[in-house]
């Protein structure tokens, strides 16, 4: 199983550091959420700092970008970092497209899976130099003068990485994706009856084998672990806040109905429109808490990680500071790699 950690994005000097520190624990990729601040600029700080380790977007947004800009930043980066680079995206949900982002909402799974054909289509443009021609029910996609156009830079295609929670995009990740982020706010009866299942259908629509396809678990805030009991105690409240966000967030609902749980979402629906953040936490009760996140110490964690994802996910992204117990945590990381995986490869050789 491959370990993954986030690095900060607020700050490209402490990017660096939580990168270097990552790659020295042995850890086998570096990921950058979009929030607050870019998802791309810390990765440009970190390929510069590194020389082993994967970088990746954990995720950028799609859609309020053309494929073209995307195309521009993953190919930076992916020379930059000597072909270590993989695009991580995801559709966000209509409201932050409509009213953060100011764009139109249409169906997201046509409209994504539209989205990786074009990054494709582009990228094989500039590593090939042919013409683009892509057409698609979203983008329309033919100039590409030697102005705009990147030289060859001889790696391999950039992985793309598609986040998901929802039946139709993981499907679509099955069938067109090199990986999949799936969403945090998750359950282990989730990932089996519902994220599995519909990974599958969509590699058996592909024509692909799982072991093209890494599947990535995890997630910010929802593996809630640490050097101490303190450590982990507090790990454990950020985990209910972030519980407490998705619940209250109808797209999200489907793992909630899984467990007859809807009510807590319908209880925590209201509260963001009433600016009620710091009561969303107390709202999710003691006992539900591991049901969506695993929470253990450094010791204890890769056993923990194994019971719930072993056999299901080839990897998870854990949270680490500079501050950390580096031989407790290099320890830990070494134990998880241990954890049998069905990935072997990204198929991203030219065509």
């Amino acid at each position: 199983m491959r370990v993954i950690t986030q690095i900060p994005n607020n700050d490209l000097r402490e990017a660096q550091k939580v990168a270097q520190l990552a790659e020295k624990a042995g850890f086998d990729a570096i990921v950058t959420a979009e929030n607050a601040h870019s998802a791309f600029l810390p990765l440009a700080a970190a390929a510069l700092a590194t020389d082993r380790i994967q970088l990746a977007t954990a995720v950028a947004m799609a859609f309020p970008r053309s494929p073209t800009i995307t195309a521009h930043n993953a190919w930076d980066l992916h020379k930059a970092s000597g072909g270590r680079f993989m695009l991580g995206i995801g559709s966000q949900v209509k409201t932050h497209n409509e009213r953060r982002f100011g764009i139109p909402w249409t169906p997201p799974m046509p409209r994504m899976r539209d989205y990786i054909g074009a990054l494709h289509a582009i990228w094989r443009t500039w590593e090939k130099e042919v013409p683009l021609a892509y057409e698609s029910k979203t983008y329309k996609l033919d100039l590409m003068t030697p102005n705009f156009s990147p030289r060859p830079n001889g790696l391999r295609r950039i992985p793309i990485a598609l986040a998901t929670v929802g039946p139709m995009m993981l499907r679509l990740a099955g069938e067109a994706a090199d990986a999949v982020i799936l969403h945090p706010f998750s359950t282990k009866k989730y990932l089996m009856e519902v994220s599995a299942a519909r990974l599958n259908e969509g590699l058996v629509k592909g024509g692909r084998a799982r072991e093209n396809l890494e599947v990535i678990a995890g997630g910010y805030g929802f593996i809630a672990t640490g050097r101490n009991p303190e450590a982990v105690e507090k790990a454990r409240q950020y985990a209910r806040y972030r519980i407490s966000f998705y619940c209250s967030t109808r797209a999200y609902w489907d793992v909630l109905r899984l467990h007859d749980l809807e009510w807590l979402g319908e209880k925590l629906n209201p509260f963001p429109r009433e600016n009620r953040w710091s009561e969303m936490a107390e709202q999710i009760p003691e006992d539900k808490i591991d049901l969506f996140a695993t929470v253990a110490d450094y010791a204890s964690l890769p056993a923990a990680i194994e019971a719930r994802y072993g056999g299901y996910a080839d990897s998870v992204m854990l949270q680490i500071s500079a501050d950390d117990d580096f031989e407790a945590l290099r320890e830990c990381v070494r134990a998880i790699q241990k954890i049998p995986s069905r990935f072997k490869s990204y198929r991203t050789a030219w065509d």
